[in-house]
Parts: C-alpha cells; structure tokens; sequence
C-alpha cells in the first residue's frame, strides 16, 4: 500500500501554496491533495450528520427512565393517603412521568466521576484538528523524507504518516476518524515561520 504524507495548515491559501511548491519539488499533481478537515463530531458519515450512530452520553438513558418511572409510580402510590382515592391513578402516572423525566436525564450524563472523565481524556488517542489539510503519496523514503521537509518549511503542523491511494487529486481513503500517525520533529529542528518566506 502507498504512503501518503500529510499536513494541517491554517488557510486555504497556505495549502495551496504549499500544492505548487510539492508540484515545483516533482510531485507529480495527480497524487497531491488538498481539502478541509471537519471539526471531529462533524464529519457528516451518517445521513443525519455526525460520526456516531448513538451519542456517547445517552448509552444508558433508556436504563435510567424504566428506574425513574419505577421510582416516581411508587412515589405516587405511597401519596395516595394525600390525594385521596385518585391518588393512586394521577400520583403514580405523575411520579412516573417526572421519574422518567428524571431518570433520562440522569442518564444522559456521563457517571459523574470527574477522576474517570480526566482519566479517559489523558489516555485518548490523539484526534485530527480542523483546518486544510495537503497530503501526497510517495513511493520510497527519499521522497517521504523531502515530503516532510517541503510540509515543515510551509508551516506544516500535525505532519503525519498514512497509508492509501491519491488519485486524481482525490484521498478516496481518507478517514477522519483514524488515529493519526504523527510525525515527530527531529530533535534541533525548527519549523520556519511561514510569514519568513514572503
């Protein structure tokens, strides 16, 4: 499979900029992209929009009505000496309907563990960051090494490796929801200031 070398930049006019200068360098055109990235979240892969079929937060909402309508019935019947014969008829529908109010709502939230919630947020895999993105594929390390080079001196962030296919301009391929694979800078280089080169 291909190698693809890619970059984050800020504007489109950056990106393109830096889809000459790949070309100027012997990339060939029809293996050099470029194309915005979406916020994560935003990446429209279900009709509705989105990334996920279910939100991560409602997991265990329908669990939390069933016990909030449980609980708010019961709470209805036991106040059936307060509201009389139809108590337990109006007191139960009542307390179930605020319990399952409750309850869905309780369920939405992620458990309340704050040190959990941290937790998950150090060990998560890194995302890709919004902005344009400018990938090329190359055949051999010469050419991955010149990648990374041209990418860095335009002001490149979040350079990474891949794998997949450029054709016609196109990253048919691409998935915004992989773990990139970044690269890291080799130590005492420095990245030139893009506002340097004009």
């Amino acid at each position: 499979m291909p190698r693809i070398i890619a970059g984050r930049f800020e504007l489109q006019e950056q990106a393109q900029d830096v889809v000459d200068e790949l070309v100027q360098a012997g990339f060939a055109r029809e293996h050099v992209t470029s194309f915005y990235l979406n916020p994560a979240g935003r990446h429209d892969e279900y009709p509705i929009g989105g990334d996920q079929a279910v939100s991560p937060g409602a997991k265990d909402t329908g669990k939390s009505v069933a016990a909030g309508v449980a609980a708010g019935a019961a709470a209805g019947v036991a106040a059936t000496p307060v509201l009389g014969p139809l108590g337990p008829v109006t007191g139960g529908l009542l307390g179930a309907h605020l319990g399952g109010l409750a309850g869905g709502l309780s369920g939405m939230k992620d458990e309340g563990d704050a040190g959990k919630n941290e937790q998950d947020a150090e060990n998560a895999a890194p995302a890709r960051k919004s902005g344009m993105m400018v990938g090329v594929e190359v055949d051999d390390e010469e050419q991955e090494d010149r990648a990374i080079s041209l990418l860095r001196s335009m002001g490149g962030m979040d350079i990474e490796r891949a794998e997949g296919r450029i054709a016609e301009g196109d990253w048919s391929d691409f998935n915004p929801q992989s773990i990139p694979e970044l690269i890291a800078e080799a130590p005492g280089q420095q990245r030139s200031d893009p506002a340097q080169r004009a």
